[in-house]
């Protein structure tokens, strides 16, 4: 399972011209599965997201987390964060899951994010997205669990 963090002033994500989640200041995070994912690895990537220490203290200092800030989460699935681009000028996804498999996973790194006291927006699972950022720092991690 992957995620790519990236901390936000404002994010949102619209399906069809139509807003489907928005939040304020905290973090996007785009969320990739593969085939032998698990429960316990989606557990695992809402932790480290809630906990990952992102956020500037009043030093200036990246040392607090969402966890700390209370800031929000918006969780969008990506499955193209498995493309394989090693060959060809055509990724190849076939290291993605299938949405069957991937969606539940998915929905267990929002319910266990919300479960920690997140505020959580999503997108929408197989849904053309359009996902609009101000990414700030830029801060933007890669996390594999």
């Amino acid at each position: 399972m992957r995620g790519l963090v990236q901390r936000v002033s404002r994010a949102s994500v619209s399906v069809d011209g139509e807003l489907a989640g928005e939040i304020g200041p905290g973090v996007l995070v785009l969320v990739g599965v593969t085939h032998d994912d698990t429960e316990e690895q989606a557990a695992k990537l809402a932790d480290k997201i809630w906990n990952l220490r992102i956020f500037d203290d009043t030093e200036g200092v990246m040392n607090l987390s969402l966890a700390d800030t209370h800031r929000s989460a918006l969780i969008v699935s990506q499955f193209t964060l498995y493309g394989d681009t090693r060959k060809g000028r055509r990724p190849g996804y076939s290291e993605a899951a299938r949405p069957e498999q991937a969606e539940p996973l998915v929905e267990a790194v929002v319910d266990t994010l919300s479960s920690f006291g997140a505020d959580v927006a999503i997108g929408r699972f197989r849904a053309e997205m359009a996902v609009e950022l101000v990414n700030d720092g830029p801060v933007t991690l890669w996390i594999e669990v």
